[in-house]
């Protein structure tokens, strides 16, 4: 929830595109992207590691735990009774398939800070915790789902955004002229990291608008950007300005681009790109 995803499958849902390949395509590069980042800035930037190898070791030291809450949770759901009560209470005022969600969710980012990790690591291994323990949520109990998108779209997202907004120091971003200008630098240098390996996306069959869309799209990464840039300031690694800078190339401006200039005539088309292709 706390991932670029919250901001990417909104968009391709509201186009129909999130079970077409290039939204398929989107998603999957996305999670990349996000995945070795989390863990590069888990291994390298632990407050409880002195060094990367110690990093490794809590890293491995969650990967087990997380192993025997999917383990445990697997044996769980084979139990008739409490497969049973789960499924006569999801739809009650009890909501226990949300409330055990959430439970998840905020156990496995406490540990992760616990461990010195970041609490954005715990929520991604969260989410893939609930997939690999019910891969057939969507289609054995839609509703979830639905509960789900609705708690993190309507309140978690709203609140992360405006959390990160009230932490935003825009003073040091206006301080001077050089500080501003490094916004549209790191723009650049996010849109060649993260949006540059959607090339790859044309050997799978997506047309040229498809595969621009999908590299903007995978350019935005502000949860992780906020995240690494407040451990950079927290270990006096980046300056205050660069940390504005930084962030404030991230928000979404390549998910404006894309929502203003390609998706309206990708919706209008029902998918097809035309002339684009």
């Amino acid at each position: 929830m706390a991932t670029s995803l919250g901001l990417l499958v909104p968009i391709l849902k509201d186009a129909d595109a999130v079970d077409r390949p290039v939204g398929q395509l989107t998603i999957g590069g996305a999670s990349a992207g996000e995945i070795s980042a989390v863990v590069l800035l888990s291994l390298f930037f632990s407050e409880h590691a002195s060094s990367p190898a110690s990093g490794v070791l809590l890293l491995l030291g969650l990967a087990l735990l997380v192993a025997l809450i999917v383990v445990t949770s697997v044996r769980a759901g084979r139990s008739m009774w409490l497969s049973r009560a789960v499924v006569n209470l999801a739809d009650t005022s009890a909501q226990i398939r949300v409330r055990l969600t959430m439970i998840l969710i905020v156990g496995l980012s406490a540990i992760a800070l616990h461990l010195g990790f970041e609490a954005i690591l715990g929520a991604f291994i969260a989410g893939a915790v609930l997939r690999l323990v019910d891969p057939d949520a969507e289609r054995t109990h839609p509703q979830f789902h639905v509960k789900l998108e609705g708690l993190g779209y309507g309140f978690l997202v709203p609140v992360f955004f405006v959390t990160s907004g009230i932490q935003f120091d825009l003073g040091a971003l206006f301080a001077d002229v050089g500080t501003a200008l490094r916004v549209p630098m790191f723009l650049a240098a996010l849109l060649l990291v993260r949006g540059l390996p959607a090339l790859v996306y044309r050997r799978a069959g997506l047309s040229r608008a498809e595969t621009v869309a999908s590299g903007l799209l995978q350019a935005t990464s502000l949860p992780v950007i906020v995240a690494a840039t407040t451990i950079g300031l927290r270990l006096d690694a980046i300056s205050p300005a660069n940390a504005a800078a930084c962030s404030n190339s991230s928000p979404g401006w390549s998910r404006t681009i894309t929502r203003t200039t390609w998706w309206p005539a990708w919706t209008r088309t029902g998918g097809r790109t035309g002339g684009w292709s």
